[in-house]
């Protein structure tokens, strides 16, 4: 039993006690005013109903976790008889004033959470804590990742299922989409500015390559005049369409790409095309080798990552914990969208699983025993119900005065 149950244990033991003296009391009283004159007989009055009111009640107290006296009364005994239905009566009030989207809204609006969290996560030792406990977690849950287990997965579940979805109809509408957003244009822009520096830097090596491919009957000084030239032209084309949006190469590149995304969805052809090739890709066994080596190059870094206890990826974590609780407290127009979010997430959650959610109490319920229950209840509630005792006790005395006063004036 733990410390608060036994404090209320005892909390319940001096309000029956009370209870019981009071009773004890009011049978003195009436006992010892019986069959006296000169005004003892509302005294008497009083007494005998403040015992009736006493007994009552603690009929109606007892009644409710065991049968009085051990007599089997009906109607007796209520909680460990219907253990049941209290705990699904229980479980659907929960469910209904507790788990509704409304309160659990109003309860998230109002606690501030994106605030509260903000103002813990700006403290140092909070936030270099779960960073501390969020490294390890992550870096014990990569360590247990076996090689083995990760390439089962992509040779018996990940590659076979590529194998079997027709991917070419996925592709172009992606890349449909893509073209339609113009979110290409930065991928070419990036390649031409690369492919430009690579040819200002490499001039040696491209004119190398076109020396080679000369005939062996032209002279070593017009090959290289014509290498020259040829670096120039392609270092001056290449920067024609790195700086003009419009030009001509980028238009027919995208009239290829649209045509391709269009044919990827709807030619038969072209679709058949590209299965095959998706086919013998998948097919190479050293598309699964490589994608094993790859994952467990990774692993293995952000292991070594998350051990560093000072290491940049834990630094910044930090960092950006500080500057995410930073802006909690300060933004409010961002504390409000993370509150509205959690009220959102929380509301779906009660939404399509309170009831589950509630189910909890009334398999608790269930598992219980019957006089368990009640022993259980009563402990938390049963110190509080012996005021209904004692309230009775003193309104019954009450009342019985009253009443004999009465009678006596009539």
């Amino acid at each position: 039993m733990s410390a608060g149950d036994l404090a209320r244990k005892r909390g319940l033991r001096r309000m029956r006690l009370l209870a019981v003296s009071l009773l004890i009391l009011a049978a003195i009283v009436y006992a010892l005013t019986r069959e006296k004159a000169g005004g003892w007989d509302y005294v008497n009055a009083a007494a005998e109903a403040a015992m009736v009111g006493a007994i009552a009640d603690w009929f109606a107290v007892t009644a409710l976790f065991r049968h009085p006296l051990g007599l089997p009364i009906p109607h007796t005994a209520i909680i460990p008889n219907r253990k049941q239905a209290l705990g699904e009566s229980l479980q659907e009030f929960v469910a209904d004033n507790f788990l509704s989207e409304a309160v659990i809204r109003e309860r998230i609006a109002t606690a501030g959470v994106s605030s509260r969290a903000g103002a813990w996560l700006v403290a140092d030792e909070h936030s270099q804590r779960v960073v501390d406990e969020g490294s390890k977690m992550l870096a014990d849950a990569l360590a247990a990742v076996k090689a083995s287990d990760v390439a089962a997965v992509v040779e018996e579940a990940l590659i076979p299922r590529l194998k079997e979805e027709h991917l070419s109809p996925v592709i172009g509408q992606l890349m449909a989409e893509i073209l339609n957003d113009d979110a290409h244009r930065g991928l070419v822009d990036l390649m031409m500015n690369e492919l430009h520096r690579w040819l200002l830097h490499n001039e040696h090596e491209v004119t190398g390559i076109v020396g080679q491919r000369a005939p062996w009957w032209t002279p070593h000084w017009f090959d290289e005049r014509v290498a020259l030239r040829l670096h120039a032209e392609a270092v001056d084309w290449v920067a024609e369409i790195r700086d003009d949006p419009q030009h001509l190469a980028r238009e027919a590149l995208n009239r290829w790409l649209t045509q391709l995304s269009t044919d990827l969805q709807h030619n038969p052809a072209t679709m058949e095309r590209a299965e095959r090739l998706k086919e013998r890709l998948l097919s190479q066994p050293q598309v699964a080798a490589t994608s094993i080596a790859l994952w467990d190059a990774l692993r293995r870094a952000l292991i070594g990552s998350l051990n560093e206890h000072d290491g940049l990826l834990r630094r910044r974590a930090v960092e950006e914990l500080h500057a995410l609780g930073d802006k909690m407290m300060e933004d409010k127009e961002f504390a409000t969208r993370v509150d509205t979010l959690l009220a959102d997430v929380a509301a779906y959650v009660v939404n399509n699983y309170g009831h589950e959610l509630a189910t909890i109490i009334s398999a608790t319920v269930n598992r219980w025993d019957g006089k368990e229950t009640a022993e259980r209840i009563e402990l938390h509630v049963g110190r509080d119900l012996q005021f209904i005792r004692i309230n009775g006790t003193v309104v019954g005395g009450l009342t019985g005065l009253a009443i004999h006063t009465i009678s006596a004036l009539l």
